[in-house]
């Protein structure tokens, strides 16, 4: 059967509730009332589509799983009209499948890994030491400035200087009209976008121009950016619809893949930020694994499930059904959209306890269901799940390390606090509870807001101050 819902008021449905909860504490509230009276599947209509909101688990799994020949993208009318119909966010069959491959295969390859490691420590390092200078630091907008010099050095191998300031500048004002009223004419968001794509889809082109030459005169060499591997995907001759235009096909590409890398890394970077320095707690029991177990990245990963589970920056994502479809017992008709809410159950009770405490530890906890990948999806799944998601990893858990290293200090009753570090990676400290942090940077009152997109509402302002001039922070059990 269909199912059960409201489709609201005329033309504009559930708009407004639905955006509403956007600006809230709790985002997820919209669906949740729906489906206490509804149950976990129901029909609504929101930005002037009718659409089928799943809430649960298994359904979410079956929607991302058959795609292609069941379930297609679908994404509000500005993005279509901004990225066009050929782009990564829309193309299916073997061309997806392919593009998704050969860069996910690049994104994995340990030449890349190597390199890229070294690119974001160095990134993440100048950064970091530039924050001692500076009387406010607003966190988004500095890692938004650092993620975005490492995900342009990925894609296309350009570095600090003023090419990078320009593509940065053009970007910005490109990505301002993803969500916005779709209405092409001068003076609208949606023109000036469409401008500044054109802009940035030049200066890519002169790149991609001058590396065709070298990409194949260097053809038996690993690649070492995302403008090589798709050069020599054309140069393959793997798809006759890029060999007319192969200029055109890999600066499209490249400007695509820009959106979720500087989208999705600096808001869950920013928002760890907060979380942790929200929770003392949990900031000081992060310091202590890392440099009682000496791995630098091991005890990382609870941290960052967490954030991603709470911050929801992807929280879900929006097909078309081609046929009918019955998930469950569940009707999707054909040609309806529907919503696979990846947050409804990252914030579900039944599945996390207390799913709105930001506790990292959890995942110590936790049973093997919710671990699994129908219950944490934040990089969403199947034939689409995000390629770069094990670089994205790496890069969050690099800032982590680095941050809490550098603007945290350990000091233990029975040494100075400058030999505690060696103190504790020779195991001669072990009793965590006598432990104490000296936190260094101090974070100022700031709003998550969820729609359209996740960030902080003042950007999450901190005052980074010298190790003497900050007070200690007792350790206790958690």
């Amino acid at each position: 059967m269909i199912p059960k819902g409201s489709l609201g008021w005329p033309v504009i449905g559930e708009t407004l509730a639905f955006i509403a909860c956007g600006y809230s504490s709790r985002p997820v509230s919209f669906m949740d009332k729906r489906k206490s009276l509804y149950g976990k599947v129901f029909k609504t209509n929101i930005i002037g589509t009718p659409i089928i909101i799943s809430t649960d688990a298994e359904v979410n799994k079956v929607v991302l799983q058959n795609h292609g020949n069941t379930f297609v993208p679908a994404y509000p009318k500005s993005i279509t009209e901004l990225l066009g119909e050929n782009s990564i966010l829309s193309i299916n069959g073997p061309h997806q499948k392919r593009l998704h491959t050969i860069i996910g295969a690049f994104f994995r390859s340990p030449h890349l890994k190597e390199r890229i490691t070294r690119d974001i420590e160095a990134s993440v390092g100048l950064t970091l030491d530039s924050w001692v200078q500076l009387p406010v630091v607003h966190v988004q907008d500095e890692i938004k400035k650092m993620t975005f010099e490492v995900l342009v050095k990925l894609l296309m191998s350009i570095s600090r200087g003023e090419d990078l300031d320009i593509l940065k500048l053009e970007f910005e004002e490109f990505i301002k009209g993803l969500i916005c009223i779709p209405i092409d004419f001068p003076g609208t968001r949606l023109y000036k976008s469409l401008k500044a794509k054109e802009r940035l889809i030049k200066i890519v082109k002169k790149v991609v121009k001058e590396r065709q030459v070298a990409t194949t005169e260097r053809k038996n060499s690993p690649a070492n950016d995302a403008v090589d591997v798709l050069l020599r995907d054309v140069s393959d001759g793997a798809s006759s619809d890029k060999q007319s235009q192969p200029l055109d096909f890999v600066s499209g590409k490249i400007v695509e893949m820009m959106i979720p890398g500087e989208e999705t890394m600096p808001t869950a970077m920013t928002l760890a930020v907060k979380f942790l320095s929200d929770n003392p707690v949990a900031l000081a029991k992060l310091v202590v694994l890392i440099f009682n177990f000496l791995l630098p990245f091991s005890k990382h990963k609870q941290v960052i499930n967490e954030t991603l589970r709470i911050a929801n920056i992807i929280n879900g994502v929006w097909r078309k059904a081609l046929k009918d479809v019955e998930i469950k017992g569940y009707l999707i008709p054909k040609g309806w959209c529907v919503l696979a809410s990846f947050i409804s159950v990252h914030m579900d009770e039944d599945i996390y306890e207390n799913p709105y405490q930001f506790d990292p530890w959890r995942w110590d906890r936790i049973n093997g269901s919710a671990n699994s990948n129908v219950c944490f999806t934040p990089f969403g799944g199947g034939q689409r799940l995000c390629p770069g998601l094990e670089l994205s990893k790496l890069e969050i858990a690099i800032f982590l390390h680095q941050l809490v290293t550098r603007y945290s200090v350990m000091s233990h009753p029975m040494f100075k606090y400058s030999d505690v570090y060696n103190c504790i990676s020779r195991g001669l400290v072990d009793d965590k509870k006598n432990y104490v942090l000296t936190k260094t940077w101090t974070a100022e009152e700031d709003k998550i807001v969820s729609f359209p997109t996740v960030k902080m509402k003042r950007r999450l302002p901190i005052r980074v101050a010298p190790v003497e001039r900050t007070s200690h922070i007792p350790v206790e059990d958690h």
